[in-house]
C-alpha cells in the first residue's frame, strides 16, 4: 500500500489539495485583517470556546508546542522548517509509528481529511497507584511552502466524527509564519508568548 495518495510522491509534500485556500495557511496566504493571536511561528484565530495553552520545556524555558482545547478535543501543534521542494510528513509518520510501538502502543495509518494520518492507542500511566490505560490520539501533518505543521488530536476529536470536523477546521485555520531566516529542515520554528491586548 502506498502512502502517497495526497501528493503522488512519497518524498514530496503531503497536504490537502486545497491547502492554499483552505489552510493551514502560509503567512503570505492569510487574511491580513483577521484578528490573529500572534505566537511567533504560528498565528491562531480566536474563536468562541477556544482555550490556548503554551507548553514550555522545563530546562530551556522555551515554548515547545501550542495546546488548543476546543469542543471537547485537544490539539497540540508544532511548526517546523522544511525544504523548499520536499516535505517532512512521510518521514515523520514513520518515526512516530516507531515511537508509539516502542512505548507498547498500537498505531495504524489511514487516509484522513488532511491526508495520511496515524491513529494511535498510546499507553498512559495515571494516578499515584500507577494505574495504566490507553489514550487515543490522531497524528496529523501538513507540508506547506518551506514549513511543516504537525498536530496531535486527543479527546473527542480522536474518535467522534463531528468533533473531529471541528478540530480539523481549527487546525486548518492556523497560519504558519516561517520567516525569511535560513533554517535547516526539521528545525523547530520558534514560538513566543502572545502580546497582552492593549486598551484599544
Amino acid at each position: 500500500m502506498s502512502d502517497d495518495s495526497t501528493t503522488g510522491d512519497p518524498a514530496g509534500k503531503s497536504a490537502p489539495l486545497d491547502r492554499a485556500t483552505g489552510g493551514p495557511f502560509d503567512e503570505s496566504e492569510a487574511n491580513p485583517v483577521r484578528p490573529y493571536i500572534d505566537l511567533g511561528g504560528i498565528k491562531v484565530l480566536p474563536r468562541e470556546g477556544l482555550n490556548l495553552r503554551l507548553e514550555i520545556e522545563e530546562q530551556s524555558k522555551r515554548i515547545v508546542a501550542v495546546g488548543l482545547d476546543y469542543a471537547g478535543s485537544t490539539l497540540q501543534v508544532q511548526p517546523f522548517a522544511a525544504p523548499r521542494t520536499g516535505g517532512l510528513w512521510h518521514e515523520t509518520r514513520a518515526q512516530i509509528r516507531e515511537q508509539v510501538r516502542q512505548q507498547g502502543g498500537r498505531v495504524e495509518e489511514r487516509e484522513g481529511p488532511l491526508g495520511p494520518e496515524l491513529l494511535a492507542e498510546v499507553p498512559v500511566i495515571a494516578g499515584a497507584e500507577g494505574t495504566s490505560g490507553k489514550r487515543l490520539a490522531r497524528f496529523v501533518g501538513v507540508d506547506g511552502p518551506r514549513w511543516f505543521l504537525r498536530g496531535v488530536i486527543g479527546g473527542a476529536g480522536a474518535s467522534d466524527i463531528a468533533a473531529a470536523a471541528q478540530v480539523e477546521d481549527l487546525f486548518r485555520s492556523i497560519v504558519v509564519v516561517r520567516g525569511g531566516t535560513p533554517m535547516p529542515p526539521r528545525e523547530f520554528i520558534p514560538l513566543k508568548m502572545p502580546a497582552t491586548p492593549g486598551s484599544a
